[in-house]
């Protein structure tokens, strides 16, 4: 959302002022006054309350467990999971199961899907169809009978089994439902889960009485954890003893006859509200608190009218969200009044952090120029380049914006339209979000119809929304990871210390990690009568394999004139499974086992390849050892290398080397998929150019449909060295590599001394 600025006033100390008299209030010496006031005045409503809150705080009380273990059974190594809950045996809120059938399972769930499945942690589509097809994105599962009861009977089986154990709440509804997810999900919030509830629109059995009753389905229907734990052992029972044909009624019968529990619309002050939808009613005339307030409406006939259902839906709650804020913005411009900086405290927008203040010139935030067709700062350091992709598309979103909250503002007296945008300047604040500062050329219309041309200078935001969990496939610590090392016949003297680092770090801590070496030969090395290059690597090789019982060294030797990174991945690839998940990496490269690990993590099947950035050390002869803290002369440390050990000395400063693109984690099967488009588009002598010019990341980057993660990888630290820029490369990574080996030279204070100290040797 943008909102029309004034300029911003003085930064504020709203927020440290009221929590100190947040504090004065509620801490003291002693019991809490107020509660004593209460206690002598009326007496507390329950005497037992001080008594439960005493217990249930006993019962809350963290208690110390010693660690034992039997020294006469082996030690066998814990695999800690992925997440923390997991441990714990935390779980999530809700799971919703949608019932839908063969003919509209393409239609009607698809619409529910998309209206509703962002907003909930797992959604699961149950039908009797056989083999159904599940549309993309879809989690169906099939249980090969259309009969109702059989089929809710199959769907609760599979909830308990499958996700008993993970899910506090259970909501069914059929596919002709829409729901209001987010009031949804806060009811789910509010409930007790230790309880057995089933909550919905509560219906009266024909013939029954008042007490018995079941919730309709299709409203949807909650069921709490604890209840479908002691349904489950029932279920094979009811579906022999209750003939319905309805499934939802064939539940509500299976509960009171087995358990005694009813359906209930109204639970601990919390109400299921729904609403019954007329046929060819329109959902944009419907104005009644009903609607307005429902949870579910039934019936939906078409995948049309849920759209319409939830756009409409949608404008509620945006005007309710709009409506909030303006109510929260008051309240903040009352309090602010109460503040010793008084109305000058005031931020804006209201409710939204100050800009953020620098305390030195290293802190200022730029600001970046642009125009309608350009942007003046540039990724590859250009000084002008077109304006385009979503930077177009965010300016002219910002145009619009701003154009909109004029007309907002000066309407009906004055008119805006825009001629052009004068200058437009924008930064990133962590704090607060996107600022704009726009100078906008203007036509201003009167009521009357005269015309004048205005500049105007307006600014804008665009603020952080919330920040949320992107949803990822999940993967597993244990998968074994497979190292794969070109080595070129210049780089065989630097092997034998990449193998005994590859010793110490993956095979002494018995990591899940094999190793092949890929040995490179020249077009006139390694023949008949020739030394060969990679004797000392095949000998250091064999050592490690002896002293280390089990291990398996694997070497593959390749002849080529030309040696290209995705041509060498192309031998190695044809030779292991794809499920295999390798490591490309470099005989500079030292990883460990939490390099390993963050492999096993960000590179995942079918979804994401990762490619880290290692940390380059620069020059030793430019980047001498630090002085002692305080010596004369001391300037400021250089850059440390992360996990520098200081037992080694004064570490060498250097940077996270962003041209370079050797190392990578991906699997297999993504790399062949990648590799077999490269080679459907391009073909003949295009593709034999093509992979000349070409890594591994770039092939991902432009034949593959996966996310590519780059990031800063602290654990791969290497040594100086001037890497090998043949004249056979692209002119893209020619200069990639050139401009490595420059940036890897040193800072700019050392690159400044070593010129000052060679002019001083010049001049003398």
């Amino acid at each position: 959302v943008l909102s029309l600025a004034r300029p911003p006033l003085p930064p504020t100390g709203l927020r440290t002022s009221l929590s100190l008299l947040r504090v004065s209030w509620i801490q003291g010496e002693g019991e809490d006054p107020c509660v004593e006031a209460v206690g002598e005045q009326g007496g507390p409503q329950n005497p037992d309350s001080r008594a439960r809150l005493d217990q249930s705080d006993e019962d809350f009380k963290p208690r110390i467990v010693p660690y034992y273990r039997d020294p006469n059974k082996p030690y066998k190594k814990v695999l800690r999971t992925r997440y923390i809950q997991t441990e714990l045996g935390s779980r999530e809120r809700l799971l919703v199961a949608v019932l839908t059938s063969r003919a509209t399972l393409s239609t009607l769930a698809v619409a529910v899907n998309r209206t509703v499945a962002h907003h909930f942690p797992r959604l699961l589509y149950f039908t009797g169809q056989r083999g159904a097809r599940a549309p993309a994105g879809m989690q169906v599962v099939s249980h090969g009978d259309e009969r109702p009861a059989w089929l809710m009977s199959e769907t609760l089986r599979h909830l308990h089994t499958h996700f008993g154990a993970d899910y506090d709440w259970f909501f069914i509804m059929q596919d002709d439902t829409y729901v209001q997810a987010p009031r949804l999900a806060a009811l789910a919030g509010h409930l007790s889960i230790n309880q057995d509830l089933y909550l919905g629109r509560a219906e009266e059995f024909i013939g029954a009485g008042e007490q018995a009753r079941y919730c309709h389905g299709g409203f949807g229907y909650l069921l709490s954890r604890s209840l479908l734990l002691r349904l489950r052992p029932h279920l094979d029972g009811c579906r022999g003893d209750i003939l319905s044909a309805r499934p939802d009624e064939w539940l509500g019968r299976c509960l009171i006859d087995s358990l005694g529990v009813g359906c209930v619309s109204q639970h601990q002050g919390q109400q299921y509200r729904s609403f019954e939808l007329a046929k060819n009613r329109d959902p944009e005339k419907e104005g009644s608190s009903a609607f307005l307030s429902a949870f579910a409406v039934h019936p939906v006939s078409e995948g049309t009218l849920m759209y319409r259902l939830h756009k409409r839906f949608s404008a509620l709650e945006l005007e309710r969200a709009y409506s909030e804020i303006e109510q929260l913005q008051a309240q903040i411009r009352n309090l602010t009044v109460l503040t010793p900086e008084g109305e000058a405290g005031l931020s804006w927008p209201v409710g939204l952090p100050a800009p953020f203040i620098p305390h030195s010139r290293f802190e200022v935030l730029g600001w970046d120029y642009f125009t309608e067709q350009h942007t003046f700062s540039c990724a590859d350091g250009a000084p002008k380049c077109p304006l385009q992709g979503a930077s177009r598309a965010d300016v002219g979103d910002a145009l619009e914006t701003a154009l909109e909250q004029l007309n907002r503002r000066y309407q009906p007296r004055l008119r805006f339209q825009k001629q052009r945008l004068l200058n437009g300047y924008r930064r990133f604040d962590p704090a607060r979000g996107m600022e704009y500062t726009l100078d906008l050329l203007l036509e201003c219309v009167t009521q009357r119809g005269h015309r004048r041309a205005l500049a105007r200078r307006v600014s804008l935001l665009r603020p952080l929304s919330r920040v949320e969990i992107l949803p990822m496939p999940y993967v597993t610590e244990a998968t074994r990871v497979q190292l794969v090392l070109p080595l070129l016949v210049a780089e065989a003297a630097a092997a034998p210390a990449f193998l005994e680092a590859f010793a110490a770090n993956v095979l002494e801590p018995r990591e899940h990690a094999l190793l092949t070496l890929l040995l490179v030969y020249g077009p006139r090395e390694g023949g008949r009568g020739a030394p060969d290059p990679f004797l000392g690597v095949k000998a250091a090789a064999a050592e490690l394999e002896r002293r280390y019982p089990g291990t398996r060294l694997a070497w593959l030797a390749v002849r080529a004139e030309a040696p290209s990174q995705v041509r060498l991945m192309d031998v190695v690839s044809k030779k292991h499974p794809v499920d295999t998940l390798f490591f490309l990496t470099t005989v500079w490269t030292r990883p460990g086992p939490e390099v390993l690990n963050r492999c096993r993590m960000n590179a995942i099947s079918g979804w994401q390849a990762f490619f880290p950035v290692h940390f380059q050390e620069f020059n030793p002869a430019l980047s001498p050892h630090r002085s002692p803290p305080g010596a004369p002369g001391a300037g400021p440390d250089p850059p440390s290398p992360p996990g520098a050990d200081p037992s080694r000395g004064a570490p060498i400063g250097g940077r996270f080397d962003r041209q370079a693109s050797a190392e990578g984690c991906f699997y297999n099967a993504d790399y062949l998929a990648a590799r077999a488009r490269l080679a459907g588009e391009l073909a003949g002598q295009e593709e034999e150019e093509a992979l000349e010019g070409l890594e591994v990341m770039d092939v991902f980057l432009r034949f593959s449909g996966l996310h590519l993660f780059r990031a800063v990888e602290p654990g791969l630290v290497q040594k100086f060295s001037l890497r090998d820029c043949s004249p056979r490369l692209s002119e893209e990574l020619y200069h990639r590599c050139r401009l490595s080996n420059l940036e890897g030279l040193g800072g700019r204070a050392q690159l400044a001394m070593a010129l000052f100290e060679q002019e001083q040797a010049n001049s003398t």
